[in-house]
């Protein structure tokens, strides 16, 4: 027992580390959830924002989506049906967002790279995977439906709008040709061909090359390592919450 325990006072506490100060401080705790989140980001599950009409009404402006970034880990092959969210070279029409002179809204944009909440500084684009390296792309004559290698595609089930076609009037045979048809083309390998479900106003793979009778250089494809990852979740707003 202490002389100051003797003498009836309390003994005086060891003064509180530094270290416990700032670990208990909440501004550590603010700061380490934005860390946390930040790295699940970069590694596991990306939040993005959807910009434009290019996939309604699968996805439609302003969701907010959930990103699989591990989906393709190991360098498999995104498949067909997939939707992806990839970096898009300058060969895409979609500018770049650029970066803000202003402090504030390029601390912002900081918030919207990281967190996924407005824009970012990134070039991503959100499409559906229709064909990958090896595949044939074609039209189907009779329906105007796209054919990968010999089988017809189902796409009822997500497809928006698309681009008139009326066999003996507006098809492939016709002048001007319906802007469903393209020449036939086989995917180079290591990439892949996207579309948005909103044919009629997507810029995508197949932009440059609608009406046919253009060469395979119209054709934007998109390689394999360029791809973030795969949709599987719209979280925001909560009326469109669920899977994709």
């Amino acid at each position: 027992m202490s002389d100051a325990e003797l003498a009836g006072t309390p003994a005086k506490r060891a003064p509180r580390s530094r270290l416990r100060r700032v670990t208990s401080h909440p501004l550590f705790h603010l700061v380490a959830a934005f860390a946390v989140l930040a790295l699940v980001q970069a590694f596991f599950v990306k939040v993005y924002a959807i910009p434009s009409a290019s996939m309604d009404d699968t996805l439609a402006v302003g969701d907010r989506i959930l990103v699989n970034r591990l989906a393709y880990l190991g360098d498999p092959e995104p498949a067909t049906g997939d939707i992806v969210v990839f970096a898009a070279s300058d060969t895409w029409d979609e500018a770049p967002p650029e970066p803000p002179s202003d402090p504030l809204r390029f601390a912002a944009r900081v918030v919207g790279e990281v967190f996924g909440i407005g824009q970012g500084f990134s070039h991503i684009l959100v499409k559906r995977v229709i064909a990958t390296g090896g595949q044939t792309m074609a039209v189907d004559p009779a329906t105007g439906g796209i054919v990968v290698d010999g089988v017809a595609l189902d796409e009822s089930a997500y497809v928006d709008l698309d681009f008139e076609f009326v066999p003996g009037t507006l098809d492939c045979s016709t002048s001007p040709a319906s802007l469903r048809c393209f020449d036939e083309f086989t995917v180079p390998e290591g990439q892949i061909v996207v579309l948005g479900d909103n044919r009629t106003n997507s810029s995508d793979s197949l932009a440059a090359c609608r009406g046919g009778g253009v060469d395979a250089s119209c054709l934007r494809t998109v390689r394999d390592d360029d791809v973030v990852g795969e949709v599987f979740s719209i979280v925001w707003p909560l009326p469109r919450f669920g899977g994709v």
